[in-house]
């Protein structure tokens, strides 16, 4: 029986280096739960909401992460579809991804496929079923429409762009920097600009006459530019802050702009469903086996650097997808 594991958690909120590294207590699963050894553990900017006190859902103190692949080492007495020795992955559920064991309800858990591993199951799921609810059912997007993606060279946005590609959409790509404009473009983006180009919402309205959707996930410092993107009754899926909260905005700002429609999805309201969440991951399986999804470029850090994760992606000098190895 084990114990006891190793995990990061954090007392108050603020800069990467509130995350600690504790032997902390690990009870027998309950009848729903199952307990897991973490082979793999995707690093996400939800993590890093949490961790800063951008998010506020978890009472401190608290764990961290919300993404993890691996092993099931046992099942509670209620745990009938999975056994000890399923490798399995998750998103979602109670944060605390960030540890070496953890016992997780089996409402979060989807088996893998023999074929993916696990590294690239960690690259993959979080960020894969964030861009396949962005893109086939917070908007069903399809052939011969336009989009503007913004961070065409990051996690979501290098799955995501790939798909949109693969389904015939004109994609329009932004970056951070010059260095990831290639990268953008291997994603499948007809066009590449940088984020802060100051010229950037002409240059898009001269390519696309304006865009159906805009995804921002930056947040502050694109919001208004990428509404003024859209074409008339076009869609902004605001679904991320990596520069901080958007800006507060009257509903008439929608109308003088063209009748466009916004809104601020989030993965939760679109995976709370059994029978939904295994669609997605369905679709998700099927989209990188048909090769329309190639995993992103990952970096991998051993788990005890997860402080390091958190200042690269707030730097966004990584691209692709930061991976924690808990068997570094």
């Amino acid at each position: 029986m084990k114990n006891s594991t190793q995990a990061f958690q954090y007392q108050s909120y603020g800069r990467s280096e509130v995350l600690t590294w504790d032997r902390v207590p690990l009870a027998e699963p309950n009848p729903d739960e199952v307990r897991v050894r973490h082979t793999a553990i995707g690093v996400n900017f939800l993590d890093v909401y949490q961790r800063s006190g951008a998010d506020r859902s978890q009472s401190l103190p608290a764990r961290i992460g919300v993404e993890g692949v691996g092993v099931i080492e046992a099942t509670g007495k209620s745990s009938a579809q999975f056994k000890p020795g399923d490798r399995v992955a998750y998103v979602g559920g109670a944060p605390g991804s960030y540890s070496l064991h953890r016992n997780i309800a089996t409402s979060s858990l989807l088996k893998l496929p023999d074929w993916i591993d696990d590294k690239v199951a960690a690259a993959l799921m979080f960020k894969g079923l964030t861009a396949e609810y962005l893109i086939n059912r917070c908007v069903a997007v399809k052939e011969g429409q336009s989009v503007l993606f913004h961070a065409a060279a990051g996690g979501v946005g290098s799955i995501a762009c790939q798909w949109l590609s693969a389904k015939g959409v004109t994609v329009i790509g932004t970056v951070g920097s010059e260095a990831k404009i290639a990268q953008a473009r291997l994603n499948g983006c007809a066009h590449v600009l940088l984020s802060d180009d100051p010229d950037f919402v002409s240059k898009v309205r001269d390519m696309s006459g304006g865009v159906d959707v805009v995804y921002d996930s930056i947040g502050q410092v694109t919001f208004y530019n990428s509404l003024d993107c859209l074409r008339p009754r076009g869609t902004m899926v605001s679904f991320g802050a990596s520069s901080g909260p958007p800006p507060e905005i009257s509903v008439s700002e929608l109308v003088t702009r063209g009748s466009l429609f916004l809104t601020r999805p989030s993965i939760a309201n679109y995976t709370s469903d059994r029978r939904e969440y295994e669609i997605a991951a369905d679709c998700l399986f099927r989209a990188i086996s048909k090769g329309n999804v190639k995993p992103p470029q990952s970096t991998i850090l051993p788990i005890e650097e997860a402080a390091n994760a958190h200042a690269l992606m707030e730097s966004r000098s990584t691209t692709g997808s930061l991976i924690l190895d808990p068997q570094q």
